[in-house]
């Protein structure tokens, strides 16, 4: 048991009731900061663009706050439904417990938007509610049960005596769920962790032996309807997959991304004969695709891109370049977004492409006519490769225009995102999950001063705050999947799912090479590699910033 902290009245209270109590009270807060960016970005009640800008730190800043509340609120829907099956024990308590306790107090002092920007209330002139919420008595009993260092010091012990296993097993989720995870967590601990540094270093594509068996075991069409050619598992399964996978390797827990956007945008978007002849080939694996959207001068601004498909009776020739194209050379289709309509400067003048190419090889990786590349070199996340892009000409016949009509390309994609992010947030668990695993293993088996450098209470407090953000987080996670398997929009919540967890795998794989000492800098220790891995989590499918404004004006557009 802790020693109060001062000022601080012990009471009993059931655990989950204070916790119930603290996010509420913290909730007051996030609700100001919305009134408050409302007030600053959207006077007359439409946000404008201009003020957006002025104002992005704080708006950001909201979209932070905002993302926090739900993940304290996912976390405490699964703590409730543990408690009611009997199964809210010891570690979960100690899990909810401090990962609560630090984001409440991270809401009420400062939020890390990256290393040097602070989020503070103060920003917003929410300097007095914020001691108000500090000192509410449900916030001060959860900071007194879980916000000290005894408190994370405690958890990592429980998390030793019962196992990296028992993060995941307590998680909220069907049978046939878990059996998948079982499965695949196999898998990557025997086909994929232990060459996961020879593909790092020798940068080197993932073997296709590998790619095989994964299409065996249906992960190019999780999300894809059975009578479409796909497993139909669902959001859910899809993340639990992709979080095992990356925890083996960042790579191979991304395979199936590209598949699952192309089937996506297929599935709702393409005509009846497009569906029935790439669904069942993609699913399967036998069509291997990559997404061709980024342009060098464009980025995140799909707005103006520039790559244009001129129609020439039955055909189109495409003219320009694209970059960070992941797993473009052995790709055998590609969705590519490109202008149509050269007067429509904004979104209307797009229209996707679903353009077959023959699959490359090392010696000749891009031997189409029109169509050239070169491989961008990377510091992580080699297992597939980026490439750059050049079409002069490329040709495609008419009916590669998904849907047969053009100019729906921007809505076509837009209506992926959800997918694309919330599976982004699994690889990020995934990642992050690795790193608290290898640094607790080697902080157990690390002895200093005569003792297991895990009894220190420096490197337990890591541990134990890794243990429980990461938690927190899956839970956030699952619980949008489970939304979008609804059909209910869940947009906003997928980027706040994806723009927490990018940070968290950072963060964890950060804390790990530090528990590794001089050791994590050395190559032959794997967290070297999960360290270069996990950093670009915060970049693809929407940078932090951009994920954060996109947050914002989804937030601001809600009743």
């Amino acid at each position: 048991m802790d020693t109060p902290m001062p000022g601080i009245v012990t009471v009993d209270t059931p655990l989950l009731s204070v916790i119930a109590g603290a996010v509420a009270t913290a909730g007051r807060l996030v609700d100001a900061a919305r009134t408050e960016v409302r007030r600053m970005v959207a006077p007359d009640g439409v946000v404008s663009a201009a003020l957006l800008d002025e104002f992005q730190t704080e708006a950001h800043g909201y979209a932070w706050m905002a993302s926090y509340a739900a993940v304290l609120e996912a976390g405490l829907d699964w703590a409730r439904q543990l408690d009611a099956e009997g199964r809210f024990g010891a570690l979960e308590q100690a899990l909810l417990s401090v990962g609560a306790a630090e984001y409440v107090a991270q809401l009420c002092h400062g939020i890390a938007m990256s290393q040097d920007e602070i989020m503070r209330p103060e920003a917003l002139g929410l300097q007095d509610l914020a001691a108000e919420v500090l000192a509410a008595p449900s916030v001060r009993e959860l900071a007194r049960r879980g916000g000290s260092p005894a408190a994370r010091v405690r958890l990592s012990a429980l998390l030793r005596q019962q196992g990296m296993h028992a993060l995941t097993a307590s998680a909220d989720l069907d049978p046939d769920v878990l059996m998948v995870r079982t499965t695949f967590r196999d898998f990557a601990d025997e086909r994929v962790a232990p060459h996961a540094p020879g593909w790092h270093d020798r940068d080197e594509l993932m073997p296709m032996t590998l790619l095989n068996e994964l299409s065996g075991l249906g992960v190019f069409g999780m999300t894809t309807p059975e009578e479409m050619g796909g497993s139909g598992m669902g959001s859910v399964a899809m993340c639990v997959v992709t979080e095992e996978l990356s925890r083996g390797y960042i790579g191979a827990g991304s395979l199936g991304t590209r598949a699952e956007i192309a089937c996506e945008l297929i599935r709702m978007g393409g005509t009846a004969e497009q569906q029935a002849h790439y669904l069942p080939r993609i699913a399967s694996g036998e069509l291997l695709t990559t997404a061709v959207f980024t342009e060098p001068n464009t980025g995140s601004d799909l707005a103006h891109l520039s790559t244009r498909a001129e129609r020439h009776g039955d055909v189109y020739r495409v003219f320009g370049n694209k970059t960070w194209i992941t797993h473009a050379a052995r790709a055998d289709l590609m969705i590519l977004l490109a202008r149509t309509n050269p007067a429509e400067r904004g979104h209307k003048g797009l229209t996707m492409f679903l353009a077959e190419k023959p699959r490359g090889t090392d010696a000749a990786p891009f031997p189409a006519a029109g169509m050239s590349g070169g491989e961008i070199k990377v510091l992580g996340y080699r297992g597939m490769k980026e490439y750059e892009l050049a079409f002069d000409g490329f040709e495609l016949p008419a009916s590669a225009v998904l849907g047969g009509v053009e100019g729906q390309g921007f809505r076509q994609l837009m209506a992926t995102f959800e997918l694309a992010r919330v599976q982004t947030a699994a690889r990020a668990l995934g990642v992050g999950q690795c790193a608290l695993e290898l640094a607790h293993g080697y902080a157990a088996d690390r002895v200093q001063f005569g003792r297991p450098i895990i009894e220190f209470p420096r490197v337990a407090n890591k541990l134990g705050w890794m243990a429980a953000e990461l938690t927190m987080l899956r839970q956030l996670v699952y619980a949008v999947a489970r939304k979008k398997d609804t059909g209910v929009r869940c947009d906003v919540e997928a980027g706040m799912a994806k723009l927490v967890a990018a940070r968290a795998a950072w963060s964890a794989a950060d804390n790990a090479l530090q528990i590794h000492g001089g050791n994590g800098y050395a190559v032959e220790y794997p967290i070297s590699r999960v360290l270069c891995d996990s950093r670009i989590l915060n970049i693809f499918e929407g940078a932090a910033e951009i994920q954060a404004g996109i947050i914002v004006r989804g937030l601001l557009g809600r009743v």
